[in-house]
């Protein structure tokens, strides 16, 4: 399974507006909703999800109030700014252009055996 190091530099940034652009979350639910979503491949942990939710928030892309969760807990629920949503248009298109250039790379490469 991948852990949050093994992801591209700023990809979990990508993951964390993706996931808000949805619906505004709490921080375990955004990560329950990345590790369900991609099929149990990507686990976020505390100590990276809430590090770069406050950079997200420092940024201006998301915003952050009190609330109480249906289990009756209080948690800070995240959600996208308009800056934010921006944010996110320029960083899906980053990652198509990445993943596609990676794609040609590893299509031109020939397969050596071990």
């Amino acid at each position: 399974m991948s852990k949050p190091s093994d992801l591209i530099q700023g990809t979990l940034d990508l993951l964390i507006l993706k996931t808000l652009s949805l619906e505004p979350q709490h921080g375990w639910a955004i990560a329950k909703r990345i590790q369900q979503v991609s099929n149990e491949a990507l686990q976020v942990t505390q100590g990276a999800l809430y590090p770069a939710l406050h950079r997200l928030e420092q940024q201006g892309w998301t915003r952050s109030e009190w609330r109480v969760t249906e289990g009756g807990r209080d948690a800070k629920f995240y959600s996208l700014t308009k800056a934010g949503r921006t944010q996110l248009r320029k960083e899906l298109d980053q990652w198509e252009r990445l993943s596609s250039a990676v794609g040609l790379v590893i299509r031109m490469l020939p397969e050596t055996s071990a």
